[in-house]
């Protein structure tokens, strides 16, 4: 498993952010651009975006389901944006636990 505290490149991170989709969407690469709209343009649904994010959490080897940022995800850029910051932070993603 990848780890996204090695720093990558924006190129590196959309790259596989694209093969994220691509392999578990079966989304054809053409229609993946950085302004691809998850929902609209992409067909994902609700229940998608749970496979989505495990998926991208297996590919980054980052926690990404406490962080209250990804309900704000809608372009297949946002994704990369928010995978850059946690690769940036050096953090895992998820919001302090409150305990």
């Amino acid at each position: 498993m990848s780890d996204c505290s090695t720093m990558m490149t924006t190129e590196e991170i959309q790259g596989k952010v694209f093969d994220v989709f691509e392999d578990a969407f079966e989304i054809d690469r053409d229609l993946l651009t950085r302004d691809a709209r998850i929902f609209t343009d992409l067909g994902l649904d609700s229940l998608d975006i749970v496979d989505l994010v495990v998926a991208l959490q297996q590919a980054f080897g980052v926690k990404l389901r406490d962080n209250e940022k990804i309900r704000s995800i809608r372009t297949v850029g946002d994704v990369c944006e928010f995978i850059s910051q946690i690769a940036r932070d050096g953090a895992d993603g998820s919001a302090p636990a409150g305990e």
